[in-house]
């Protein structure tokens, strides 16, 4: 069965561990996403296509999906901060290893074992808000969580790309080993002790799949995730594209993405906190619009960078939109729906980039676009039909209800 959680009644919201945690999140998404600001340094020194350069995306999604329900079993009377520590001690050493592989092989090996490290501190962290400070605060300290994400749109992806750009891709991998290093003494430091209070079993895990609002909340994240990484995996070589542009200007347009990612995810973490579909609702029809219309704006500067912010607000406000609608759909089980969650969640990234590479070969770059919008208004269809619960959150206390 799922832990019970205790939560000291005196905890605020905004306690160092959140913020260790939400750092966590940042390093493992900042590693995750790199190689698309990397991508066309990568493709220049490893002779590839854009196709082939985004398996370094595709490749750490496919092994985090497997990771994510597979780890809480593999560690289930862990403590998770001892959990979390490793798992950032291995990012470290994966991303050394990215740093110095000296072929395409080498690196995906090291990429796959990124995604060790992404599946399991997604299913870990994600459920630990609740966990960390007392219950009425649960929703805050998720957003928080989550936020971790967002800022590595803003700082993580660009700051890559613009290193990437005066010193190397392989120096972008060697930071990131660095940072990844000093996160897990972070965390040894600032979490307090998180034993397991019971066993997360792949039946618990896989029991929940009956519930039907888990399940539409589940189909509405493949889809929207699948699309957003669909079209973003290739989204520099887009912009490359526009007229105006100059490629070195790409990192700062990414950084415009990243600073409206941050303000969608707490704009969609206060909408999320009451009603959880409706919001990631209205993120899939917001994304759906803004990478849909990118394709047709691509002449237009203005356009293509106001279009850009429009996607990086709605982006935004995904993770915790759906983090909330799944935990208000199952309050009992938090990390095993935690872990649901992380695992279909990277399966749609590694999908996302499998897919908008294929269209990028075919149909170039824009294709990607084309496609990514499509699925991105189907999660929007899907969601529309699908009815459930999880129209309100779960919030942040102890049995808490759904509406």
């Amino acid at each position: 069965m799922e832990q019970i959680i205790e939560r000291p009644p005196d905890r605020g919201a905004l306690t160092p561990a959140v913020f260790a945690v939400a750092v966590a999140t940042f390093t493992v998404v900042t590693t995750e996403m790199l190689p698309v600001g990397l991508l066309t340094a990568l493709g220049d020194g490893l002779r590839l296509s854009d196709g082939t350069a985004g398996l370094t995306v595709t490749l750490p999604g496919v092994v985090a999906a497997l990771a994510a329900p597979v780890l809480p079993v593999a560690v289930r009377r862990a403590d998770r901060r001892t959990v979390l520590c490793a798992l950032l001690a291995l990012l470290a050493a994966a991303n050394l290893l990215a740093a110095l592989a000296p072929t395409f092989g080498v690196l995906l090996g090291a990429r796959a074992l990124v995604g060790v490290c992404i599946g399991g501190v997604w299913a870990v962290a994600a459920g630990l808000g609740a966990r960390l400070v007392h219950g009425a605060h649960a929703g805050r300290a998720t957003a928080v969580i989550f936020s971790g994400i967002a800022v590595a749109s803003v700082l993580g992806v660009p700051a890559g790309t613009l290193l990437g750009a005066l010193a190397g891709w392989r120096w972008a991998f060697a930071v990131m080993a660095g940072l990844a290093l000093a996160v897990a003494a972070l965390l040894a430091l600032l979490l307090p002790p998180l034993p397991a209070r019971g066993a997360v079993g792949l039946g618990e895990i896989a029991g929940l799949l009956r519930i039907p609002a888990l399940r539409s909340g589940l189909i509405v994240v493949a889809l929207l995730v699948t699309g957003h990484f669909a079209a973003y995996t290739y989204v520099r070589p887009v912009l490359e594209r526009v007229p105006a542009i100059q490629p070195e200007a790409v990192s700062g347009l990414l950084l415009v993405y990243g600073v409206a990612g941050v303000a969608g995810n707490f704009v969609g973490g206060a909408v999320a906190a009451r009603t959880p579909r409706r919001a990631l609702l209205t993120v899939s029809a917001v994304l759906a619009g803004a990478v849909l219309l990118s394709v047709p704006a691509g002449g237009s500067l203005p356009a293509s960078v106001a279009l850009l912010m429009v996607w990086g607000l709605a982006y935004g406000g995904v993770s915790v939109s759906a983090q909330n609608w799944l935990m208000a759909a199952v309050p009992a089980h938090r990390e095993a729906g935690s872990a649901l969650f992380a695992g279909v969640f990277n399966a749609a990234i590694a999908l996302g980039a499998l897919a908008g590479g294929r269209a990028a070969d075919r149909f170039e770059a824009a294709g990607a676009l084309w496609l990514g919008g499509t699925l991105a208004a189907l999660a929007l269809g899907a969601g529309a039909l699908t009815g459930g619960r999880g129209g309100r959150a779960a919030g942040a206390g102890e049995g808490a209800r759904t509406g």
